[in-house]
């Protein structure tokens, strides 16, 4: 679907069930998301999800992307089209903490977001993220996106109220600072950033 200098942006296979479960069966990296840490079980339900995903265009309007180093999955990115808006897409990332700090969440996300705005009609591109993932707050200033609100204990997750902020870039942002444009280098990165809603 996409590559990057030093990535590939591709449609998951049932073959990624192993790597999808190591990442996020870890404790630091679920912290943040929707779910517990997952079992093999919880990964499987998961990967039958994400699986039709495969298309942003309607009917699908959704798109849930692994992303390579190497040959070896190191993270996801997701896009959706949001129920309120179809014109508005949502984006969610994951990456494994064990690679880290390499700019590759920041190269990745920076891909979703030219893979959404090279749908025609797509005007906005927004983030929800826990508000304590400062890492994730980061990655997303750092591809082009300003924090457009911080609602405040609005989101009971795993026994307690979570503050969201919300990121949001538009298109003709988006162009106007060059972003729709591939790199030639990497940028620098936080640890890691965080799935998002899928």
């Amino acid at each position: 679907m996409a590559t990057t200098p030093r990535l590939t942006l591709r449609l998951h296979r049932s073959g990624d069930l192993d790597r999808l479960v190591a990442i996020h069966s870890r404790p630091d990296v679920a912290r943040y998301l929707l779910q517990e840490p997952w079992t093999v079980e919880d990964g499987e339900a998961q990967l039958e999800r994400r699986l039709p995903r495969i298309d942003l265009a309607e009917p699908v309007g959704a798109l849930a992307l692994v992303v390579e180093r190497e040959d070896l999955l190191i993270g996801t990115v997701s896009l959706w089209r949001t129920e309120q808006e179809r014109r508005t897409v949502e984006i969610g990332w994951t990456l494994d903490p064990a690679h880290g700090g390499g700019g590759y969440a920041t190269e990745a996300v920076a891909a979703g977001l030219r893979l959404a705005f090279g749908q025609h009609d797509v005007h906005r591109v927004t983030a929800q993220l826990d508000a304590r993932n400062t890492a994730s707050e980061r990655l997303a200033a750092r591809v082009g996106m300003r924090q457009e609100a911080h609602h405040r204990q609005d989101f009971w997750s795993k026994g307690e109220w979570t503050d969201t902020l919300v990121f949001g870039v538009l298109a003709d942002e988006h162009r106007a600072q060059g972003l729709d444009r591939q790199p030639d280098r990497p940028a620098p990165d936080a640890r890691r950033g965080a799935d998002t809603g899928t």
